[in-house]
């Protein structure tokens, strides 16, 4: 069954439309018409900013909530997410697969207005292309897009300018930072798909990872954000199949597969020359994941939470207070 992706993304904008003084957020329209929300460049943004970004990074098809956290693994809340569709909310529309980039603009781009585009080679495998009036945007940047990164959109999405919808945050903000940190489960599924998984075997996701301290700039918050999954973050999926399958990936599931595991993310960012394409992909998933065997009521668990390498990046060196 496929789901209007872009479509359920603009119903879950439409509180942040209405109010957007309620999440400390500001909209604007673009010159060429685009729709833009800030939720942390020169808006306070705030919680329920990032929140709501994270709902509207799944397409609106999967719910995030603060919760408490572990607290023999970090002592402050968490952010959870859940969802009945992982594989449309996280890797048609979550994962952050649209690097866009113009003139002297870049961003991460996410959301479901990834399935309008449809040109990165995974919606061959998983289907969720669409061919919307409207799409829906998150932008994980420093500055808002101008006027000709709106058009490049519009144009790669198959829109008119004035059919785009972007919200905006940088990740040092409260809302960036929850947004990126509500990717738990995204990044276990990716990691499945990294691994030739089948993701039509996946039936249901649960995610959760710690919310780090604010940083005082983007580096650091790519580097605390990152950390809060790969050191903290934990997934439990549920899937169908046979139970051989997943005992032979497993191990090779949680971060702990990767040679660069074991510092933060900071230090391993910095020895690939700040280039994400030069760390091992095999870096990038949860700490600990639970795959759930619906067919066969067997439930595996492979990796653990790093407490130390969590506090070394959240408190800085030494891993404690000053």
């Amino acid at each position: 069954m496929g789901f209007p992706l872009n479509e359920s993304a603009l119903r879950r904008c439409q509180p942040l439309l209405a109010n957007p003084a309620l999440f400390h957020a500001h909209t604007q329209r673009q010159e060429g018409g685009a729709q833009l929300i800030d939720c942390g460049v020169f808006a306070a943004g705030g919680v329920e900013a990032g929140l709501a970004m994270a709902e509207v990074c799944l397409a609106g098809l999967g719910s995030v909530s603060l919760v408490p956290g572990r607290p023999d693994v970090w002592p402050g809340p968490a952010v959870c997410v859940r969802t009945d569709h992982p594989v449309a909310a996280c890797m048609a529309s979550q994962y952050a697969g649209w690097q866009v980039a113009g003139g002297k603009y870049f961003a991460m781009g996410s959301g479901p207005m990834r399935a309008a585009r449809g040109r990165e080679p995974l919606f061959d495998e998983i289907g969720h292309r669409e061919q919307p009036t409207q799409v829906v945007g998150v932008l994980e940047s420093g500055k808002l897009p101008p006027v000709e990164i709106c058009e490049l959109l519009a144009s790669e999405c198959g829109v008119d300018e004035e059919q785009v919808t972007l919200l905006v945050a940088p990740t040092r903000s409260i809302a960036g930072t929850i947004q990126v940190v509500a990717r738990s489960l995204e990044t276990a599924l990716h990691k499945l798909h990294t691994l030739k998984f089948d993701l039509s075997r996946v039936v249901a996701g649960y995610g959760h990872a710690p919310l780090p301290p604010s940083a005082a700039d983007d580096l650091e918050a790519i580097g605390r954000t990152n950390d809060a999954v790969l050191y903290g973050g934990e997934a439990t999926i549920w899937v169908r199949g046979d139970d051989a399958s997943l005992e032979h990936l497993g191990p090779q599931i949680p971060s702990s597969a990767s040679r660069d595991y074991g510092r933060p993310f900071s230090e391993i960012f910095a020895r690939y020359d700040r280039d994400f394409y030069k760390i091992d992909p095999l870096m990038f998933s949860p700490a600990a994941v639970t795959l759930m065997n619906l067919d066969t009521g067997r439930c595996l668990r492979f990796g653990e939470p790093n407490p130390q390498v969590l506090a070394s990046s959240f408190l800085g060196g030494s891993g404690r207070k000053s």
